[in-house]
């Protein structure tokens, strides 16, 4: 083999080829260096003398089906500049790695569409190694996420395997990144972020988040200037777990004939009205229930109102119109769980009715921590917790991140 193919093929240059050996499954080159190329790996230096030799294979490009393995012996050197012995420099791999430069970018570009276990497979190496690769270029662009350019954020909890495990995730909605992912849920998970984000500098306009006191207190602490948004989602959820709940209040308390028509319907009264499907004949049975009994049908119909018309409002001032109006309504109805619910939404109305300031939501960050929960069921868990949060921040540009 020509020493042209060496370079043009691997890329390896300054290096001449001496023999080919062959073995069941595997090709390996012998290679040796150019002596004219020889220079000190410390100072750069080229007035150095030989120093012995350490002998070093590398796993490289495959040849079809067939591992090659390039084996060197690499020359020790002795600078009269600066008075070290090292290892001569390799201008075709990293220091303290068994691989080629061009091997880790053809696993990475193969971890975009296989598990590691398969490019593991497929490349004849060990699953650690094409984890490493890949954990190495994670921390190379992803470890440190810029914080300085950041203006409005999304901020959720995830829970991940059993035993209650929670992640806090924080999620630029401008780019759709994550910017910070914590161990654990509530304020104490956020103060590692909060302090990159005073070094960084950023400007924050509007957060978004739940409803949870710890979330609201920590952006009063921290973002004083920041309009902070309650999450459309998380509001609705509210509503309809207090529905959920006075339904089968409701149930236990009828007559048994009419349990019989409440039991099936918690589904139907949380749907919203535009997908319940007629072959199956839901509204029907949804006006059934409702007619059963009167409280129930006034909380649905509140609960359709609010979903509908607050955040449908052309100005913030009628949106504080119509929700004063709701309030009111609510607790009017005599419903103990509505008065309660309408109690929990005043206390929130200037986050609620902040959504006319800025029109953000948590939605973006649900449909990351949906991609994490995928990322982490295909992979069937991660060991690794750098790794798994290195994944995480490179989620939203690449797709290798999804396979494990």
């Amino acid at each position: 083999m020509s020493t042209d193919l060496l370079y043009h093929g691997w890329g390896l240059g300054g290096y001449q080829h001496r023999f080919t050996s062959f073995t069941p499954g595997g090709i390996c080159f012998v290679i040796e260096p150019d002596p004219d190329t020889f220079c000190c790996s410390a100072c750069g230096a080229t007035a150095v003398e030989r120093a012995g030799v350490v002998v070093r294979w590398f796993k490289c490009l495959p040849i079809g089906t067939q591992a090659v393995t390039l084996k060197l012996a690499v020359q020790r050197l002795r600078c009269h500049r600066c008075g070290l012995t090292r290892q001569a420099r390799l201008g075709f791999a990293d220091p303290q790695r068994s691989y080629t430069r061009a091997f880790e970018h053809y696993a990475l570009g193969l971890s975009r569409h296989m598990t590691l276990q398969a490019v593991a497979r497929h490349l004849q190496v060990s699953w650690d190694t094409i984890k490493d690769i890949q954990k190495r270029h994670l921390q190379t662009h992803y470890a440190k996420p810029k914080l300085g350019h950041l203006r409005q954020l999304a901020i959720d909890e995830i829970s991940i395997g059993r035993h209650h495990r929670y992640l806090t995730v924080v999620l630029d909605l401008a780019s759709g990144a994550v910017v910070f992912v914590g161990e654990g849920k509530g304020a104490e998970t956020l103060r590692p972020f909060w302090r990159k984000l005073r070094r960084a500098k950023a400007t924050i306009q509007a957060v978004a988040t739940d409803m949870s006191p710890a979330y609201t207190l920590a952006v009063r602490e921290h973002l004083p200037e920041a309009v902070h948004v309650f999450d459309r989602f998380h509001v609705l959820k509210l509503v309809n777990t207090e529905l959920a709940e006075l339904r089968r209040e409701v149930q236990r308390q009828a007559a048994k004939e009419d349990q019989q028509v409440l039991k099936r319907t918690q589904w139907l009264l949380l749907k919203n009205p535009e997908h319940l499907r007629p072959t199956r004949n839901e509204r029907a049975r949804l006006a059934t229930a409702l007619r059963l009994n009167a409280p129930l049908a006034t909380a649905y119909y509140l609960k359709e109102d609010l979903r509908t018309q607050f955040w449908a409002q052309r100005t913030q001032a009628a949106a504080a119109r119509f929700l004063d109006d709701w309030l009111a309504r609510a607790q009017a109805s005599g419903i103990r769980r509505m008065q309660k619910l309408a109690k929990t939404l005043q206390r929130h109305r200037a986050g609620l009715l902040n959504w006319y300031r800025y029109r953000i939501t948590t939605g973006p960050l649900e449909g990351t921590n949906n991609k994490i929960k995928t990322m982490q069921r295909q992979a069937y868990g991660y060991r690794d917790a750098e790794f798994f949060k290195l994944k995480i921040y490179a989620l939203h540009q690449t797709t290798y991140a999804l396979v494990g």
